[in-house]
C-alpha cells in the first residue's frame, strides 16, 4: 500500500507567515517607502538587539551579504578562500565575484559541517579568508583557531544562511566576533521575502559595508537629501534592503521564538520516527545548538529512493550537489572523499512549520516503503 500524504508533506520547504506581514507591507507602501528607508534601519536595530550585537547591516540577499563581507574583508585577486564544497553554489559564486580562488575542503559526514583540522590543513600563505558554512543551522565553535587565523590576517566569514537564531554557547550565532552573513530568503527560518544581513566586527567595518551596499557613496539617503552633491569613495553595488522586505522581516521577528520552538520540536519528532528505519543515518544538527533549518538523512541508493518518494507525492530534495564536482568550478576540483560520499547519499526530507507530527509519520512511513521497494529491486538485479 502506498502512503497518502497531505499537500503540506508534499512540499520540501515552505514559507511560514504569521498573518501580520501583509499589513506591515501595506503600511510601507502607503507611506511610499519602497527603497531603503527608516523601516530598513529599524529592522537592522531589531536584529542587532535580538542577536546581542552592536550593529547589523541589511542587504538585498544572502548572496549579497557574502559578496559584501568578502569585499569588506579586502579579499580579492591572488587570495584564496577556504570553503566546504558541501554548500549552495552562492557561497562559491561570492568568492569568484571578488576575484579570489575557492579552496574546497571536506566536511564531517555526521554534521555536513567543516571542522577545525579540515580548515587549518587547507590554509596557505595565500589564504585571506575561511568561509565555514553552518549547515542545517548547526553552530560551529571556532574559538580554538580564531586567534591563529587572526595572527595570519585571515578573516572568518561565516555563511550562516541556515543558522539565524541558532545558539552558540551562551550567545547566538553572529555574536561571537566573526564577520557573519545571514539569509532571509523565502524558505529561511526568518524570511523577508528576500534579503540578508551582515554582522560586522568593528564600527569601521560597518561603515565600509554600508558604503559598499550603496554604490560606494558615503552619505546616507537622508544626508544626500540635504545637499547638492555626494561623494563616491570606492567600489560599491546597489545592495540595500528595501523597506518592503524589512517590513516582512519585522513582522517575522516578533514571532521568532515560536519558530525556533516549533522547528526544534519537529526535528525531534523526525529523529524519533527515523530511529526505527534500518540503513538510514540522520544528519545531526543538534537542536540544542541550532534552530534547525533542514532535516536530512544519508541512505543507500539515494537517487532511486528520491524517485520513489517523488512518485508518492513527498517533497524530498538534495542539499547540495558538491560544488567541486560542478562544471563551472572544475578547475578547482580536488579529492574530497567524505563530501563525494555524502553527495551520493544525502536526501532532504520535508521540513517546515506547516508540518504536523502526523505528516512526519507519513513521510517516514513512505521512506520506509521506498527503501524496501528499492532494496527488493536491487536484490532482484543482483
Amino acid at each position: 500500500m502506498t502512503t497518502t500524504v497531505r499537500p503540506d508533506a508534499g512540499r520540501n520547504a515552505s514559507p511560514y507567515l504569521y498573518g501580520e506581514e501583509a499589513a506591515e507591507v501595506a503600511r510601507v507602501l502607503e507611506a511610499g517607502q519602497y527603497g531603503h528607508t527608516d523601516v530598513t534601519e529599524e529592522f537592522e536595530r531589531r536584529i542587532a538587539s535580538f542577536l546581542g550585537v552592536s550593529d547589523a547591516v541589511a542587504v538585498m540577499s544572502g548572496t549579497a551579504a557574502l559578496h559584501t563581507a568578502l569585499l569588506a574583508a579586502e579579499v580579492g585577486p591572488g587570495h584564496e578562500v577556504v570553503v566546504p564544497s558541501m554548500t549552495f553554489c552562492a557561497t562559491v559564486q561570492a568568492i569568484l565575484a571578488v576575484g579570489a580562488t575557492p579552496v574546497f575542503v571536506d566536511v564531517d559526514p555526521a554534521t555536513l559541517c567543516v571542522t577545525d583540522p579540515l580548515i587549518m590543513d587547507a590554509v596557505t600563505d595565500h589564504t585571506r579568508a575561511v568561509m565555514p558554512v553552518l549547515f542545517g543551522g548547526r553552530a560551529i565553535d571556532f574559538s580554538r583557531i580564531r586567534r591563529e587565523l587572526a595572527a595570519r590576517d585571515i578573516a572568518i566569514v561565516e555563511d550562516a544562511a541556515h543558522a539565524f537564531g541558532s545558539p552558540n554557547g551562551t550567545r547566538r550565532v553572529g555574536a561571537t566576533g566573526d564577520l557573519t552573513c545571514f539569509s532571509f530568503g523565502p524558505i529561511k527560518n526568518l524570511t523577508c521575502g528576500q534579503g540578508g544581513i551582515l554582522i560586522p566586527r568593528t564600527r569601521a567595518e560597518a561603515d565600509t559595508i554600508r558604503r559598499i551596499r550603496l554604490l560606494g557613496v558615503v552619505q546616507s539617503q537622508a544626508q544626500r537629501a540635504q545637499t547638492t552633491s555626494y561623494q563616491v569613495e570606492g567600489f560599491g553595488l546597489r545592495y540595500q534592503m528595501s523597506g518592503i522586505n524589512a517590513a516582512i522581516g519585522l513582522a517575522q521577528l516578533d514571532h521568532f521564538e515560536k519558530a525556533e520552538t516549533t522547528r526544534r520540536i519537529l526535528w525531534r519528532v523526525y529523529r524519533r520516527a527515523l530511529a526505527g528505519l534500518d540503513g538510514v543515518t540522520l544528519v545531526d544538527v543538534d537542536p540544542d545548538r541550532s534552530v534547525p533549518h533542514l532535516c536530512q538523512v544519508l541512505i543507500p541508493h539515494r537517487d532511486e529512493v528520491h524517485a520513489q518518494m517523488k512518485a508518492r507525492g513527498i517533497g524530498v530534495g538534495v542539499h547540495y550537489p558538491p560544488n567541486h564536482l560542478q562544471p563551472a568550478f572544475a578547475q578547482w576540483r580536488r579529492d574530497l572523499p567524505a563530501t563525494e560520499q555524502v553527495g551520493r547519499e544525502v536526501l532532504t526530507l520535508p521540513f517546515h512549520q506547516h508540518l504536523t507530527e502526523n505528516d512526519i509519520d507519513q513521510v517516514v512511513t513512505a521512506l520506509g516503503q521506498a527503501l524496501k521497494t528499492v532494496g527488493a529491486a536491487s536484490c532482484a538485479r543482483s
